[in-house]
């Protein structure tokens, strides 16, 4: 017989969680970057209106299917439809695994990337670009510390919902805030700051591309952990007394805050440095790292340690909600314990994720594992491609799809009047039933085979636009 289920104590519980699910390394490492190279400014006002107008809802609908079924993603499909559509969840557990797997390793290096910018000799050296290349390719540094970071994140996991998920984002969430906020304010007083504001506070919309549209959307799924059941998952540990429309709004805004704080904290470092923005995924551990060091031998490593340790705050936050949803899946469907569940996915996990690990130099079929679109893909660059960039976004039609004509928005309405006596007749409830039921699916659907076309057969439906 499985376990009771856990709960968090209180919505505040929930919202911390959730937030933290949403606030990771997508906010801090991947949405900076997008931002370079995707026009700036004018992808942030993108990006906030996808993850408003569209994604919120696609929350909304999440967090209903998972506190009105109190069940995993497989077991929400499975309840609210049929075995058919229990594929659905199943393949959202998938996703969450497969991404967990390449972003515990990524999680690893900012793990190193602190340690030797804090205790080693990283602020010294002559080209950091050749240093992260030799980092990466680092087989025996990458698998201690993406292991110390994967058996942390299980130890969490295992303590629970309220013990341990939702103490401890109680704990990393300020934590992180913080840091954030301390970085910006030195970032805003050094000189050419006011440039990289510009960059990223001003919007030159001649600078928007068909890539700026669907990247602002693959991110904000990203970001928002949406389309894989990490927040079914956590909806399914709320109170029926909890608002679902208050919830999903104030996780949102969280997540956006975070990231938008996080542009601010990286550009004007990035134009006082004098760095392209549009760098890449190197932004932060190529670029940054040479700006820490003209900050001088004291306060560079102070800065760039505390810089690389609340990138490790925000991994952890995220590492967390990716092993609970196939826990989730394990203690509701098996008779598998917590305990049992988490030591046997984090183990599997930790082995999925090293062909991400060994592609990276160090094995060369796995670092040019295969070619679509007219490009070479690692190991690691194939499982971005199919499961975060293609994967989420399909994950959120098909939710918006379910929700609008399996489940019913009727229903999904009844769920949500539960913690929300005033929400049937009024304008949440209409926009609710429209974007559900029209918008999420047409533009999404759209952006999704828009997405897989360029990537995997190097076709631009968009063109130019």
């Amino acid at each position: 017989m499985s376990e009771p289920r856990g709960t968090f104590s209180n919505r505040l519980g929930f919202i911390a969680a959730a937030a933290g699910s949403a606030i990771g390394l997508g906010n801090i490492w991947k949405f900076p970057y997008e931002v370079g190279e995707n026009g700036g400014a004018a992808f942030l006002v993108i990006y906030l209106l996808f993850a408003f107008l569209i994604c919120m809802p696609i929350m909304v609908g999440e967090i209903s299917m998972g506190r009105n079924t109190r069940s995993n993603p497989y077991g929400a499909f499975k309840k609210l439809g049929n075995k058919n559509w229990a594929i659905v969840g199943f393949s959202g557990v998938l996703i969450g695994v497969f991404i967990l797997s390449f972003y515990n390793v990524v999680a690893g290096w900012a793990f190193g990337y602190f340690l030797q910018i804090s205790f080693g000799d990283l602020l010294q050296q002559s080209d950091y670009s050749a240093y992260f290349s030799n980092y990466v390719a680092n087989v025996g540094d990458n698998l201690i510390f993406s292991l110390a970071f994967m058996i942390l994140t299980a130890l969490i996991v295992i303590a629970g919902v309220k013990k341990g998920i939702e103490r401890w984002t109680k704990i990393l969430m300020p934590l992180l805030i913080a840091l954030i906020v301390g970085l910006i304010i030195y970032g805003i007083t050094l000189p050419n700051a006011s440039q990289g504001l510009e960059f990223y506070l001003v919007p030159d919309f001649s600078k928007v591309t068909a890539n700026t549209y669907y990247m602002a959307l693959s991110q904000a799924f990203f970001s928002l952990s949406l389309g894989m059941g990490a927040i079914i998952t956590y909806g399914s540990y709320i109170s029926k007394n909890d608002n679902i429309i208050t919830s999903a709004a104030l996780v949102t805004t969280a997540d956006a805050l975070i990231a938008f704080m996080a542009g601010l904290m990286i550009f004007p470092l990035v134009f006082f440095q004098g760095i392209e923005p549009a760098e890449g995924p190197g932004l932060v551990f190529v670029s940054l790292p040479a700006i820490f060091e003209a900050m001088g031998p004291t306060l560079g490593p102070v800065i760039g340690g505390s810089f690389f340790l609340l990138l490790c705050f925000a991994a952890l936050t995220s590492t967390v909600s990716l092993l609970e949803v196939p826990t989730a899946f394990l203690t509701d469907e098996t008779s598998w314990s917590r305990k049992k569940s988490v030591i046997g996915l984090a183990a599997v996990i930790f082995v999925l994720g090293l062909p991400s690990m060994l592609g990276q130099g160090a094995v060369s079929w796995l670092t040019e594992f295969v070619s679509y679109g007219g490009e070479t893909h690692s190991f690691m660059g194939v499982v971005i491609d199919v499961f975060s960039d293609v994967g989420l976004p399909l994950g959120g039609f098909l939710i918006s799809i379910f929700v609008a004509y399996k489940w019913k928005v009727q229903r999904a309405a009844d769920e949500i009047e539960k913690g929300n006596q005033k929400f049937r007749g009024s304008l949440s409830e209409k926009f609710f039933n429209i974007v559900i039921s029209y918008v999420s699916p047409v533009v999404v659907g759209l952006m999704v085979i828009v997405i897989f076309l360029n990537k995997f057969v190097g076709l631009d439906l968009l063109g130019g636009l």
